[in-house]
């Protein structure tokens, strides 16, 4: 009977394996930008793994965080090459997603039969954002600790229930030693759930179908993803890893600010207070708008719109390939958001601050106007022409 139900159990994970991995049916003309899925995918893993080998080092006291961080560094064996894998890890994991969004925001990938695996998608954005801010939080170096202050801060704003949500971040009066267990605590399981979440958006994935290029339906000209598509997945990790090995090994602190290398003080404020580099456009947000509740709404409605997108489209044709309006715009939408993340690191002064606020405009302008707009003008300009 036990010998029955195991034959039962690996029979049942090799159909799995079989289904999603090895015989799975994909569009026969996708391109090297869907690797950045399974390379958001082995980003999560060594993100967990490497965190799980910190966490049996790190000391989430404020009295010894800092020392315990350069005690990995100096003491444990191979200690600094966890840390920074870690470290510029996030950053790696960052770059890949948003390569994945802007593909997807690119080939349509939001559209219906997709809308729910679209925003199971944001959804898993969000959690990372939150994930990053708080292990950001651990080191508790000068900009760690105030980071924590400033962004910790902003919830203060939301009417009634403002100042209670600070109180329970801070667990006490101010960013302390209850804050830093609390951010531990939450940095540690996070990833665990969106480990559960990248599971279903998975699941749904295979559901629908991968999208295309060519926007087509999935339905028609599919292959097994084995042994068509797993080089190109391959060839992808490869070239990330050799970039991820060039920034780990040659420039390990190019993506971090140097005053995280200096223990936290809470009575020497930084002359410039900056997050890093991944919350750099959303910062840019926040500041542009000179009311401290408006920049809250605005910082999170930037991040929140994405899960309208599937609802607000108009447009009845998928890729930009036949998208020649959309395309312009889209492209001019990447270059604002490059934009804001130069501005967002960027002191708050003139021309820098009108930047921001006409960057700021856009960017809603894109998502709550333009891109219904040109939906309506294309759907106009297919029925003309088919008349």
């Amino acid at each position: 009977m036990n010998n029955n139900h195991f034959r039962w159990n690996k029979d049942y994970i090799l159909a799995i394996v079989d289904n999603h991995i090895i015989d799975y049916p994909s569009p026969i003309n996708l391109s090297y930008a869907w690797s950045f899925g399974a390379l958001a995918g082995i980003c999560l893993v060594i993100q967990i793994l490497t965190g799980v080998f910190l966490a049996m080092h790190y000391t989430p006291h404020v009295d010894l965080a800092f020392s315990s961080v350069e005690h990995i560094m100096r003491d444990v064996n191979n200690g600094w090459l966890i840390r920074y894998m870690h470290a510029n890890g996030a950053s790696m994991f960052f770059i890949v997603v948003y390569s994945h969004i802007f593909r997807g925001l690119y080939y349509g990938s939001f559209m219906a039969p997709r809308e729910h695996l679209w925003c199971s998608g944001v959804v898993i954005f969000l959690l990372m954002m939150a994930t990053a801010f708080m292990g950001y939080v651990l080191p508790w170096g000068q900009m760690s600790f105030w980071g924590a202050t400033v962004i910790t801060n902003l919830f203060s704003a939301i009417p009634i229930v403002g100042p209670s949500i600070v109180d329970w971040l801070w667990g006490g009066f101010c960013v302390d030693n209850a804050t830093l267990n609390r951010f531990f605590s939450l940095h540690f399981v996070l990833p665990f759930a969106i480990a559960g979440l990248v599971i279903a958006h998975i699941a749904l994935l295979h559901k629908d179908g991968s999208n295309n290029p060519l926007g087509i339906s999935s339905d028609s000209d599919k292959i097994s993803f084995y042994p068509y598509f797993y080089v190109k997945d391959l060839f992808s990790l490869l070239c990330f890893i050799s970039f991820f090995s060039i920034i780990l090994f040659y420039y390990p602190n190019l993506l971090g600010h140097p005053d995280n290398y200096i223990p936290a003080n809470p009575m020497s404020t930084p002359a410039h207070i900056v997050p890093e580099w991944y919350f750099l456009p959303f910062y840019a947000i926040l500041r542009s708008i000179p009311d401290k509740l408006g920049g809250v709404v605005a910082m999170g409605g930037a991040i929140v719109i994405l899960l309208f997108l599937p609802f607000i489209n108009t447009s009845e044709v998928r890729s930009s390939t036949f998208r020649p309006i959309y395309r312009i715009f889209f492209w001019l939408l990447f270059a604002d958001f490059l934009l804001l993340g130069w501005i967002g690191q960027e002191v708050v002064e003139e021309p820098y601050t009108l930047i921001g606020q006409l960057g700021t405009v856009f960017y809603f302008l894109f998502f709550l106007f333009l891109m219904p707009l040109i939906g309506l003008i294309e759907s106009a300009l297919i029925k003309t022409r088919n008349f």
